[in-house]
Parts: structure tokens; sequence; C-alpha cells
């Protein structure tokens, strides 16, 4: 009986001492994937991190260039307007000197036939007025639009 005793004993140390290592294994196990898991936790937080700032930077990317489409769209429409502006002045202009054209014509035939017609001569004069008019008018709006574009630029200038 004692060699039981004495296995029993041997057994009993042997459960006490896998016990011993198991809980050390678990207990280091444990260690091991916490610091595993704190790790990959630092790790998600970098990337959310980075996505956060990427998410960021687009934003005012797209803030800005919304803004750059809206600038563009205004003077996309400005220039319109100028150029709907010019195209009446230039159509004023052709008739003012189709005008003109005709009263010369009339007055150097009727020169040229030694009959001087003063209503002639001045509708000769007037259309070489409105002529000069319109010329006139056609240059105080080039003024004006390089005026407004220089105060266009002037602004940028002082918003930088």
């Amino acid at each position: 009986m004692s060699d039981i005793s004495e296995l029993e004993r041997r057994i009993s140390a042997a459960l006490d001492r896998i016990g011993a290592g198991v809980e050390g294994l678990a207990a280091g196990g444990d260690e091991a994937m916490a610091e595993e898991l704190a790790a990959e936790r630092e790790a998600n937080a970098q990337l959310e991190e980075r996505v956060r700032a990427i998410k960021e930077k687009q934003e005012t990317t797209v803030t800005g260039l919304e803004a750059d489409v809206a600038r563009l769209q205004e003077e996309i429409s400005a220039l319109r307007d100028t150029l709907a502006a010019k195209d009446g002045e230039l159509q004023q202009m052709i008739a003012v000197n189709s005008g003109l054209r005709r009263s010369n014509t009339a007055l150097r035939e009727a020169n040229a036939a030694g009959l001087a017609d003063e209503g002639l001569v001045d509708a000769a004069m007037a259309s070489e007025l409105a002529a000069l008019k319109s010329l006139r008018d056609g240059d105080r709006a080039e003024i004006d639009d390089i005026l407004a574009r220089l105060g266009t630029i002037v602004g940028e200038a002082a918003d930088a």
C-alpha cells in the first residue's frame, strides 16, 4: 500500500505542477493577447486618424473646388452679359455705319451732279455724329469692362 500512497502523492504533485503550468500559460497567454489587442487597437486608431485626415483634406479640396466652380460660373455669366451688350453695340454700330454710307453716297451723287442739297449734308452730318457716338459708347463699355476686371484682380490680390 505504501506504493499506492507514493503513487498517489506523485500523481497529486504532478497534477499540482500541471495546474500551475496551465495557470501560468493562461496568465501569460492573457498578457500576450492583451498586448496584441492593444497593438491592434493602436494600429486601428492610427488608421482611423489617417482616414479622418484624408476625409478632412478631401472635404477641404471639394469645398475649394466648389468655390472655384461658383466663381467661374459667375465669371461666365458676367462674360455672357458683356458679350450680349457688345453684340448689341456692334449691331447698333453696323446700322449707324450703314446709314452713314447711304448718306455719304447720296451726298457724293448730289455733289457730282452739281446739286448741293442742304438736307443731304445735314443727314450725312447726323449719321456721322451717330457713328461717332456709337464708337464712343463702345469705347466707354470697353473701358468699363477693363475697370471691372481690374477691380476683380485688385480685390483678389487684397484677399490674398
